[in-house]
C-alpha cells in the first residue's frame, strides 16, 4: 500500500491504498464521499463527475497516484462551501426547477453544469444551447429538459 494525499472538500486527506486504485473508489469505499455515484465505472456515463482545481472530471477513470497532494477534489458534498452559502446557486436552481427524477445521476449533472457555467463565465459570455449539447452526462429518466433549464437559471445567479 502506498499513502496518498490530496484536497477534498477542502480538508486535507490521506489514504493508504494501492497506486492503482480509482479515485471513485477512494472517495466512496475509504473515504465514505458516497455524493459522486457509481454508474458505469468506465468514463461513459458521467455520474461520478466531480472537479479537480475547478474542472469536470470523472474520478472513476483516474488513478489515485495520478492525483497530486495540492490538487483539490470537489465532490457535490463540498460544492456550496465554493460560494459560502448553505446551497450553491445551480443547487438552488435544480430543486427550484424540480429536476430530480430517481436523483442518481444528478450530483454529477450537477458538478457538470457548474463546471460548464464557470468555463463559459470565465471566458467573458453567457451559456449557450450549443454549450449545452456538450454536456454529455447521462440520465436514464430523461430529465434532460429541465436540467437545460436550471442549467440556464443556475448561471445566471453565478
Amino acid at each position: 500500500m502506498a499513502q496518498h494525499s490530496f484536497m477534498l472538500n477542502g480538508q486535507k486527506v490521506t489514504v493508504d491504498v494501492e497506486d492503482s486504485v480509482r479515485l471513485l473508489w477512494v472517495l466512496r469505499d475509504v473515504l465514505g464521499v458516497t455524493g459522486p455515484k457509481y454508474g458505469c465505472g468506465i468514463n461513459v456515463c458521467k455520474a461520478c463527475t466531480s472537479h479537480i482545481n475547478g474542472k469536470a472530471f470523472n474520478p472513476c477513470s483516474v488513478q489515485v497516484k495520478d492525483i497530486a497532494p495540492t490538487d483539490e477534489i470537489t465532490t457535490i458534498e463540498g460544492l456550496a462551501d465554493t460560494v459560502d452559502a448553505p446551497l450553491h446557486p445551480m443547487q438552488q436552481a435544480w430543486i427550484e426547477r424540480d429536476v430530480a427524477q430517481c436523483g442518481y445521476c444528478q450530483p454529477g449533472q450537477i458538478m457538470a453544469a457548474v463546471a460548464l457555467v464557470n468555463k463559459v463565465h470565465a471566458e467573458g459570455r453567457e451559456i449557450t444551447d450549443a454549450d449545452l449539447d456538450g454536456i454529455r452526462n447521462v440520465c436514464r429518466c430523461g430529465t434532460y429538459n429541465r436540467i437545460r433549464d436550471a442549467i440556464k437559471v443556475g448561471a445566471t445567479r453565478m
